[in-house]
């Protein structure tokens, strides 16, 4: 999680894209499915903080790890912070997976409009009768001319010894 934390932690809009590819050449185009999102208009161009994980079965080299990574690395920012890991799940087959969340892109897109928030004006809060705890009495209200009883249920005394037994074993025993 502090690996997800770091990346996080670059701010703006967040990407998380999964690719997956057999084959020849099977962790590039894994690589290029998760950069390149056909569900999303959004690619990892320019993003400054990078986590990536690539999954594959026992057949998964090193080599294919360090091409999925070169590519990612390219479309990058060049200042990228790249996290990266790789496992080896028997599962997988032939297959490889490659997993991105992506942060702090460069996008130039339209700045949003920040509006001023108008604030009610506030207004004083008449506060009725409060119950008191030790004697059950009720004291008249703060405000002038204004009595009566704010809330209307009976103020619930807690028996101190029957806190230590847990909640579920009371509810059971009917304490």
């Amino acid at each position: 999680f502090a690996d997800v934390r770091t990346i996080m932690a670059e701010g703006g809009a967040a990407l998380m894209a999964v690719g997956m590819a057999t084959g020849e050449d099977r962790a590039v185009q894994a690589a290029q499915q998760a950069i390149t999102s056909k569900l999303l208009d959004v690619t990892i161009d320019g993003a400054r903080g990078i986590l990536f994980n690539v999954t594959g079965g026992p057949s998964m080299t090193l080599y294919e790890v360090n091409q999925a990574a070169a590519l990612i690395k390219e479309t990058a920012h060049p200042d990228v912070n790249l996290i990266f890991g790789a496992v080896i799940d028997e599962k997988m087959g032939d297959n490889i997976r490659v997993t991105v969340i992506a942060t702090g892109f460069d996008h130039a897109g339209p700045t949003p409009v920040r509006r001023r928030v108008q604030t009610p004006a506030q207004q004083p809060v008449s506060v009725g009768a409060v119950a008191s705890r030790s004697s059950g009495a009720t004291t008249a209200a703060a405000e002038e001319g204004h009595s009566g009883n704010l809330f209307d249920f009976p103020v619930r005394q807690f028996d101190q010894d029957n806190l230590e037994v847990p909640a579920f074993l009371r509810r059971r025993s009917g304490r």
